[in-house]
């Protein structure tokens, strides 16, 4: 098996890089693809990918970069018979839940098309496994009054509040339908507010961080009460690769990748002033369209059937993420 290379789409990502290192160090080969899409600046996903390829050389890893869209099936088709991967880790998507209000039908493209281009090919080319990237936004908003609870796989998720999160779920639903058809294993992995070093810039730690330490001002929607489960990266890496490792199991699955700790917004801008060591200048907004008031995994499955216990801590990960800012030097800031 190990023989033949791991495919990451959005290799040169924020978690397709730490995931392209992971395996590296396990010993993997691993082939990676991505079109640098301009949705953040390409000098940082270039940063990511460089620190990818150093990883490989100096571990003497087989690591190969190819730029390309997974939207074109030609291209897909040629990088299937070429590199004959053994397992795929589909991470590639267009990113973002405010963004896809304005273009559902670009998200719909990237990430529906995309995910089926690329499903299409590892029928064809008989993979023996397939893991693919889902989100949290799946769960929908809390009806009015109801209280934050942790979120099960199995519950009904047929209400999501934006183009993002429905694409995501209709790509849970293709990975079901392909699963069918083909009998090949198909993990579906929905991720909570990822952190950690190399987080994509537009995203709120990364953003906060960044506008603290400068003494500029940010803006909270809401009154301060929405939370989130935030995961350190390398969390969800382990996560990634043990549902890589174990789907064979169980044929199509669901799996919460998250912390089970959900940080209100105000705690967090208070853990990122803490750390960043200067106090934050708030501004309050309202409420933006598509944003949910929490996300809370429940971890029950995960940590049973995959193993999964999140090791680090929120506020150790700030601490981490801040310290591969100020190594970045500046060029990296938004």
């Amino acid at each position: 098996m190990k023989d033949r290379p791991i495919l990451i789409t959005g290799v040169a990502g924020f978690i397709g890089s730490h995931t392209a290192e992971a395996l590296l160090r396990a010993g993997r080969r691993v082939v990676g693809v991505d079109n640098f899409d301009p949705f953040y600046p390409e000098q940082q996903k270039r940063a990511n990918l460089s620190e990818v390829q150093e990883s490989a050389s100096r571990l003497r890893a087989g690591f190969e970069f190819i730029q390309a869209d997974i939207t074109d099936r030609a291209a897909m088709s040629s990088l299937f018979e070429r590199t004959c991967p053994e397992g795929m880790i589909h991470l590639a998507a267009k990113a973002g839940v405010r963004p896809s209000i304005a273009d559902p039908a670009g998200y719909a493209h990237a990430n529906v098309t995309g995910t089926s281009v690329l499903l299409e090919q590892c029928a064809r080319h008989g993979l023996e496994r397939v893991v693919v990237a889902s989100s949290s936004s799946v769960y929908g908003t809390l009806a009015p009054g109801e209280k934050p609870r942790p979120f099960r796989e199995d519950e009904n998720v047929e209400r999501p509040i934006s183009p993002y999160a429905a694409t995501k779920r209709a790509c849970e639903l293709i990975g079901f339908t392909h699963h069918h058809l083909t009998g090949q294993p198909v993990a579906m992995l929905r991720f909570f507010t990822v952190f950690g070093p190399r987080q994509r810039p537009d995203l709120a730690i990364r953003l906060f961080m960044d506008k603290i330490s400068r003494g500029q001002k940010i803006t909270l929607f809401g009154e301060g009460n929405t939370s989130r489960d935030y995961t350190y990266v390398a969390d969800t890496v382990d996560g990634i690769l043990s549902a890589l490792d174990r789907v064979p199991r169980f044929g199509y699955r669901i799996w919460n990748l998250g912390n089970s700790k959900p940080t209100s917004l105000d705690s967090m801008v208070s853990a990122i002033a803490r750390v960043v060591g200067r106090d934050a200048i708030v501004e309050r907004a309202p409420m933006q369209a598509g944003d949910v008031m929490a996300t809370w995994a429940d971890p029950a499955r995960s940590a049973a059937e995959l193993g999964y216990v999140p090791k680090v801590s929120f506020e150790d990960g700030l601490g981490r993420q801040w310290e591969w800012l100020g190594r970045s030097a500046g060029t990296l800031r938004p």
